[in-house]
């Protein structure tokens, strides 16, 4: 099995050896380089590990830090995770079972099914 890739974000540690130590600090440095983020947006790009990141971002954040990519992104190798096998017989989802079929040999008559009763015409 191949091993799956991922990533360290070590913004918060570069920010911290540059002396900039809040998220509200670094949003006006972006957008003096054209970049305007949200205090969210910007809080999450710092406290958290981005799934996708804009180029303009982190070629901002690259010149902003004096720092190279090396020290904000780590590539990593993560760790193989088994799929969890589902257990014989449980053909569903969650706690959801599909109902059972009822099946009923072809020599036997169906049950009338009961006819709907007809909507009265108002004159």
């Amino acid at each position: 099995m191949a091993a799956k890739l991922a990533y360290r974000w070590h913004l918060r540690q570069v920010m911290a050896t540059r002396g900039i130590f809040s998220t509200a600090a670094l949003r006006p440095l972006l957008a003096t380089r054209g970049i305007h983020l949200s205090s969210s947006q910007v809080y999450r790009l710092v406290a958290e590990t981005p799934e996708r990141l804009s180029l303009r971002v982190l070629v901002a954040l690259l010149d902003i830090l004096d720092c190279q990519m090396e020290e904000l992104i780590e590539p990593v190798t993560a760790p193989a995770t088994a799929k969890p096998k589902a257990a014989a017989g449980s053909g569903g989802v969650g706690t959801f079972r599909p109902k059972p079929a009822r099946i009923v040999p072809p020599n036997r008559p169906r049950a009338p099914r009961p006819r709907a009763r007809p909507t009265p015409t108002i004159r």
